[in-house]
């Protein structure tokens, strides 16, 4: 049984080239018959008579299109920090230094520089609708739900420890409509019920002047921050809430995907907002103002790709069902729950700065408020 060149070459390049050079030495160096005997090309048979017994490297001279090691380094720093795949990091990257990459480029460079990926476990089971998204009426269903900041699994080290001594606000008041995903935010340096009633009152009041008539059900979980899991606490809540059309639907303890909205929310937070402008706020106030742009762009410019609004923002998604709301209630004012509490009763009042676009407090006279 014979062995073709082929079959020699699969095994062993460089016994392949020992096979020509033997054959050609006994066809008295005819390279014509040689390439005849073997089955290969007259070419063939000159780059194993002349060139080197191995094959060489198939890597180019060079490579003008290469990503540059510096930028090469950022990616793979970047990826090994936040544990982004491709398609986030690509993203991610574009945001915090408007470096644009392909996909393709950023998956090769992490299969180069082998960052692992890591690895989440999931449970199998059904995919279960929180709500019917296609047929929901625009702020009728809310999710209600607080955000630490400083969270060491979530973020960088580097930002983990700007926010911490820049003194910057260390939790995210959010509520969330599930027809239209419109987010109304919130900040403070500290968790209470006080803040969390506060809060719904102030929401709930801004909505109700932007033309939302039904009624509205918020659902929230059992932290200390809202009712506790206390029915004698529900109730009063739910008392003092029904003047403005509004109650609250706690989840069953241990049913975190109930909130699966204002909880995904929670990652675009990290990754979108927190990880790019977190580390460019030197103190609270400007820190308020990214936030303020955060929550306008995810508002009105953002598109969203979750059940029931393929791709639109929420404001197209709210135009499309022809309601007769305010489109201005999209741009609720971020504030500091802190300084709303001392504006109660202080003599002041929130008034909209026209150059700045931003609210600003006043004091306000009696004849003016008269």
């Amino acid at each position: 049984m014979t062995i073709s060149y082929h079959e020699v070459r699969e095994i062993s390049p460089e016994n392949a080239r020992k096979l020509v050079r033997k054959v050609l030495a006994r066809q008295s160096g005819n390279v014509a018959h040689t390439a005849s005997i073997l089955g290969i090309t007259r070419a063939t048979v000159r780059r194993a008579r002349d060139g080197a017994m191995n094959d060489l490297s198939k890597k180019p001279k060079t490579s003008p299109k290469k990503t540059d090691f510096g930028l090469e380094k950022l990616i793979v720093k970047e990826a090994r920090t936040t544990s982004f795949r491709y398609r986030r990091l690509t993203g991610y990257l574009q945001k915090k230094y408007s470096l644009t990459f392909s996909e393709h480029t950023i998956r090769a460079i992490l299969r180069r520089n082998k960052v692992s990926r890591k690895k989440v476990r999931t449970k199998n089971g059904s995919v279960r609708h929180l709500y019917d998204y296609e047929h929901l009426s625009p702020f009728g269903e809310f999710q209600l739900d607080t955000k630490h900041l400083l969270d060491q699994s979530a973020l960088p080290g580097a930002v983990y420890d700007h926010i911490m001594h820049a003194g910057l606000p260390l939790y995210e008041w959010h509520l969330m409509d599930a027809a239209t995903r419109t987010r109304f935010l919130a900040y403070s340096y500290t968790l209470s019920a006080a803040f969390g009633f506060l809060f719904l009152v102030w929401v709930l009041s801004w909505v109700r002047t932007h033309n939302v008539r039904g009624s509205i059900r918020i659902r929230v979980d059992n932290g200390s921050e809202f009712c506790s899991g206390s029915e004698a606490k529900l109730k009063e809540w739910n008392r003092r809430l029904a003047s403005l059309g509004a109650f609250l639907d706690p989840i069953p303890p241990g049913a975190k995907h109930l909130m699966a909205l204002v909880e995904n929310a929670h990652r675009n937070d990290d990754e979108d907002f927190l990880m790019v402008h977190a580390e460019r706020c030197a103190h609270s106030y400007q820190f308020l103002s990214k936030a303020q742009g955060w929550q306008d762009t995810w508002n009105l410019y953002r598109p969203s790709y979750g059940l029931g609004m393929r791709g639109r923002t929420p404001r197209e998604r709210l135009k499309e069902t022809k309601s007769m709301i305010n489109e201005h209630l999209l741009l609720f004012p971020v504030l500091l729950l802190e300084d709303v509490q001392k504006v109660i009763g202080s003599g002041q009042e929130l008034l909209l700065d026209a150059k700045s676009g931003q609210y600003v407090y006043a004091t306000c006279h009696n004849d003016d408020r008269a």
